[in-house]
């Protein structure tokens, strides 16, 4: 693969704009789509929704968790969306938030990173709460691929604050040393002026300034969970990112996939045309 992770959701972004549309088949969204609560009505709800984005928007984000529910058919329906969306030149970022020692997470690595796998996707997120180090195995196995990781960093949900918000050793928030730990990875692996492809998860709803975070260098992509339902809009985006608002994936799901599948479409054009708005204000 010619072009680094990193590089290439700069690529994304800059033809496409931040959106990326997470493919999240709850069971209230299946019903109202009329698909079945089942591994069939998974597939066909992530099939149609890769349909809708491609073209539209550069990313999409399959939660893993509502394919897993329905055991080896919900898998094996979820490697058929996995599959789709490349085909479709879709960047897709598996949302499985990995995280283990030793020979565990490198076979979680594997599973998601390696090319040629049944579960190929392009990025994975990753839990790096049991040590920044244990993520060794999927640092090696992204660089190898150029693949991505997505390391959670500082999540908006208030449960998270007491452990990201705790201060280390360093003196430092948790979720400042995770980024400056992963930021130095990204300096050693990237060429000078690329984009890291070790990027963070940052939720949309987190103020940097109560969370201990700051801008970082080089620059990473960030996933931003927490537009749409969650309450954060693309009028948001500059003022609660700053500098580092052109790395930002902002990421929907059912703001976007409620319009149901004959809708689809037009929403992501909808909101794709705000964010283009929100970038020129």
């Amino acid at each position: 693969m010619s072009a680094r992770f990193g590089e290439r959701v700069r690529a994304a972004l800059a033809a496409h704009g931040p959106l990326c549309v997470g493919i999240d088949p709850h069971a209230a969204l299946l019903a109202s789509w009329g698909l079945g609560d089942d591994a069939a009505g998974v597939r066909e709800f992530g099939l149609r929704t890769v349909e809708a984005a491609a073209g539209r928007t550069a990313i999409v984000k399959p939660q893993v968790s509502f394919f897993e529910r329905f055991g080896s058919a919900g898998f094996a329906a979820l490697e058929d969306v996995l599959a789709a969306a490349r085909a479709a030149g879709l960047l897709v970022i598996a949302d499985a938030k990995r995280g283990d020692i030793g020979s565990t997470m490198d076979a979680y690595a594997a599973a998601w990173l390696t090319p040629g796998s049944p579960l190929e996707a392009d990025a994975l997120t990753v839990n790096p709460f049991l040590g920044v180090g244990a993520l060794d195995g999927a640092f090696a196995l992204a660089d190898e691929h150029g693949k991505g990781l997505f390391v959670l960093a500082a999540t908006s949900n208030p449960e998270a604050e007491v452990v990201q918000r705790s201060v280390s050793e360093t003196g430092r928030a948790v979720s400042a040393d995770i980024i400056s730990v992963v930021s130095a990875r990204n300096a050693e692996h990237a060429h000078t002026g690329e984009w890291g492809s070790f990027g963070f998860v940052i939720g949309a709803t987190v103020d940097w300034t109560d969370a201990g975070i700051a801008a970082f260098t080089p620059t990473a992509p960030i996933l931003a969970p927490g537009f749409g339902t969650q309450g954060a809009t693309p009028a948001d985006l500059h003022h609660r990112f700053g500098s580092m608002s052109g790395a930002v994936i902002a990421s929907e799901s059912r703001s976007i996939l409620s319009a149901g599948p004959a809708g689809l479409a037009a929403a992501i054009d909808a909101r794709v045309a705000e964010y283009r708005k929100a970038g020129r204000g």
